[in-house]
């Protein structure tokens, strides 16, 4: 079992390690979502909730099947 606290944490820091890999601020990341900015920072430092839509959009950026965003456990 997982919190949502500790989820949302591990979500954040996944989604920053890959944008990183990618060489994307996140201002490209957000372009390439077509969300502002600011919510890619909230969701970097898990101050939100992101939507389904929200992430089936940031993996669709980051060149991932969902599932694969979510996936913890690949480093």
């Amino acid at each position: 079992m997982i919190s949502e606290e500790t989820f949302f944490i591990k979500l954040g820091s996944r989604i920053r390690q890959l944008r990183e890999i990618k060489n994307l601020s996140q201002q490209d990341l957000a372009n390439d979502c077509n969300i502002p900015k600011r919510q890619i920072g909230r969701i970097e430092r898990a101050e939100v909730n992101p939507t389904l839509r929200t992430l089936i959009k940031i993996s669709n950026a980051l060149e991932l099947e969902l599932k694969n965003l979510l996936d913890f456990s690949i480093k």
